[in-house]
C-alpha cells in the first residue's frame, strides 16, 4: 500500500511539474499570475487596443523591433502559431517597441512573409516599462483571466513541440 501511494504521488507531482515548467530554458512561469491595471497599445491606425477586451482568450504579447536579429528569427514561427488550428482561442499581438516608422515594420513583415499577424506599436515604450521588459524579444503570455502566467525572455521556436504541448494546457 505504501508503494502504491508513493507511486501515485510521484506520477501526479511529475505530471503537474511538466504542465507548469516546460523543458525550454528561457520560459519563466509565474507561480502566482500577475495582474496589471491596464495594458494598452496601438494598432496600425493609431487606435488603442486594450487587453481587457480579450478576456476569455489566451493572449500573447511579443515585443520586437525591426533591427533585432533574434526577433527576425522567431517571427515566422510566431506567425505560424497564430494560424495553428489547435489554438482557436489564441490571440497574438506582435508589438514593435523599436520607435520605428510604420513603413519599416511593414517591410519587415513583408520580407518575412508574415500573413497571420498584424503590426502593433508601443512607440512611447510606456507599456514596455510597465511590464518591466529587460530586452527584446520578450514574449508575455496571459491566461483567459487576463493575468500574466509566463514570459519568454529571448527568442524561441514557437512551433517547438515541447512548447506547443505546454501551451495547449492553457488554451
Amino acid at each position: 500500500m505504501k508503494f502504491l501511494i508513493l507511486f501515485i504521488y510521484l506520477i501526479t507531482t511529475t505530471y503537474s511539474y511538466t504542465i507548469e515548467k516546460p523543458d525550454i530554458a528561457n520560459i519563466v512561469v509565474n507561480k502566482n499570475p500577475k495582474t496589471y491595471d491596464e495594458i494598452v497599445f496601438k494598432d496600425l491606425k493609431q487606435k488603442d487596443i486594450n487587453l481587457a477586451n480579450y478576456k476569455g482568450k489566451l493572449v500573447i504579447l511579443n515585443f520586437w523591433a525591426t533591427w533585432c536579429a533574434p526577433c527576425r528569427e522567431e517571427m515566422p514561427s510566431l506567425d505560424l502559431l497564430q494560424s495553428d488550428s489547435r489554438f482557436n482561442n489564441l490571440k497574438i499581438f506582435p508589438i514593435n517597441i523599436g520607435q520605428e516608422d510604420l513603413l519599416k515594420s511593414i517591410i519587415f513583415f513583408r520580407e518575412l512573409k508574415i500573413k497571420n499577424l498584424n503590426i502593433y506599436f508601443d512607440s512611447t515604450i510606456n507599456l514596455a516599462k510597465k511590464l518591466s521588459l529587460r530586452g527584446i524579444p520578450t514574449t508575455i503570455l496571459f491566461n483567459k483571466e487576463g493575468k500574466e502566467f509566463a514570459r519568454i525572455i529571448g527568442s524561441i521556436d514557437f512551433n517547438d513541440q515541447k512548447f506547443i504541448e505546454w501551451l495547449s494546457f492553457y488554451n
